[in-house]
């Protein structure tokens, strides 16, 4: 079984988090976080590396430009026997877990949203 060692987590719905990142934690797992998720998860005093260590790039967008960038996608895709020595060159460390939910755009779209906010829904949340 692989060990995961570095896991990234941007969740709309906090619930649970805290607790699942404290696990991660105790087995030496490092965080990656984004904006509010990682606010609430330093707050419970987990150690968390800001995303923007991992892009290079700030976060943009009223928040919609986080994680999208070539050194988060290349350390989620690349395989990890396959692709090793060109990710260590590009210095790609594999990221091996995702936490992610979906924002609630059933509940939104039930309480006669706008179309502009209906827009902002469609994504992952974090």
């Amino acid at each position: 079984m692989t060990k995961i060692k570095r896991a990234l987590i941007s969740v709309s719905d906090k619930t649970g988090i805290v607790e699942l990142a404290k696990i991660l934690r105790d087995f030496d797992c490092e965080i990656i976080s984004t904006g509010g998720t990682q606010k609430v998860l330093e707050s419970a005093g987990i150690k968390v590396t800001d995303i923007r260590e991992v892009t290079g790039n700030p976060e943009a967008f009223g928040g919609r430009m986080k994680t999208i960038s070539f050194n988060v996608e290349s350390a989620l895709l690349f395989d990890r026997e396959r692709d090793r020595e060109e990710a260590e060159k590009l210095n790609i460390k594999p990221i091996d877990m995702v936490v992610c939910n979906l924002y609630p755009f059933a509940e939104v779209k039930r309480n006669n949203a706008d179309f502009e906010t209906l827009i902002e829904n469609i994504d992952i949340g974090g």
